[in-house]
């Protein structure tokens, strides 16, 4: 049995998500998976941060969280007003860290992964921002300090890519790709292509809870352009600026489009792509892209449609291989997160 102490950094949707996953499902992940989780430190940004050496009653914060009480009334807790005072002062085997950092500089996501990677412990994150900003620079950490950096959830949710990449085809050889990477975008577009108007598609997806009140990260493609730095940095080994990434959201597009695209047996999508001149990321950025595109029928991202998210990746000598998934919900975020977290814990066997 692998004991395993970890800090988890971000108790909204995600976190409690994981930390319920791990009260309910400790004695299944113990017996299918050799590995016993304790949460030895728990922060948010209203309440700072608190840790206990022989860890937290995580049913006990679950219910603090519903009551919108503090986590610093859990019992036997020390506390510090932020997370990285708490990180700096407290140890565990892995950082958890899902808080959703601001896309203007990644703090402090970045700061709290700095933390634990240059003290040698491995991070598990669903943060976007501060893995497209900085993703090279915390993969070449990780790398340094002989540990684990995992961050399946930032780019497509709960389905595994990022792992089939860079495990699943270890050794290949990355060209390029294209993808749907916003399951908000797609399911409007989905609903668009239906003859649904931009503006109901969109209060459907809020209704749904697929779209934020403030919905532009979605549909202007700024989480997008996220995923595509990303994807960047982890697959290709090149750490992109956000503004060598040309951006066109869903919010302009015409009608006219929609029915030009249909006549012709098209669909209009949001796609990503990413490429460059010689392969592995080497050479010049050839495209950084994220903007609707007229995808053919045999196009196989015109196929996907809703929430799906899906990836074409282009790589020698396997050729080009799709992974396609659903791509929105805390769950599925948490699940990922989960998924590393496993991995982690069974890599340190």
């Amino acid at each position: 049995m692998t004991p395993l102490r970890i800090w988890l950094v971000g108790f909204g949707t995600v976190g409690q998500w994981l930390a319920r996953a791990l009260d309910v499902h400790a004695d299944r992940l113990a017996h299918r998976y050799g590995v016993r989780v304790s949460v030895v430190g728990l922060a948010n940004a209203r309440h700072g941060f608190v840790a206990r050496e022989d860890g937290l009653d995580l049913a006990t914060a679950l219910d603090l969280a519903a009551g919108r009480r503090s986590i610093a009334e859990l019992p036997g807790v020390r506390a510090w007003p932020t997370a990285i005072e708490g990180l700096r002062a407290t140890e565990a085997d892995v950082l958890v860290e899902v808080i959703a950092s601001p896309p203007g500089d990644g703090e402090p996501g970045s700061a709290h992964m700095r933390e634990a990677l240059g003290r040698g412990i491995p991070v598990v994150t669903s943060d976007k921002w501060p893995v497209a900003l900085h993703g090279v620079e915390l993969a070449e950490l990780a790398r340094n300090r002989g540990v684990a950096f995992r961050a399946e959830s930032c780019v497509m949710s709960g389905t595994p890519l990022l792992s089939a990449l860079g495990e699943g085809l270890a050794g290949t050889v990355p060209i390029g790709l294209r993808g749907l990477l916003n399951a908000t975008a797609n399911f409007i577009l989905t609903r668009m292509a239906g003859g649904r108007s931009y503006e109901d598609a969109l209060a459907e997806a809020q209704a749904a809870g697929l779209a934020e009140r403030d919905p532009a990260a979605d549909v202007e493609g700024g989480d997008t352009v996220a995923k595509v730095m990303i994807l960047s940095g982890l697959v290709f080994g090149r750490q992109l600026e956000r503004g060598q990434v040309a951006c066109r959201g869903i919010t302009d597009i015409a009608p006219a489009e929609l029915e030009q695209a249909a006549a012709a047996g098209a669909r209009i999508k949001h796609v990503a792509t990413l490429e460059f001149s010689a392969p592995d990321g080497a050479g010049d950025l050839v495209a950084a892209r994220v903007g609707p595109e007229a995808l053919g029928p045999d196009d196989p991202l015109a196929r996907i449609d809703g929430t799906a998210n899906a990836v074409v990746y282009r790589a020698t000598p396997v050729g080009e291989v799709t992974i396609a998934g659903p791509g929105a919900g805390p769950e599925l975020a948490g699940q990922g997160v989960l998924s590393d977290l496993i991995a982690v814990a069974q890599s340190t066997r």
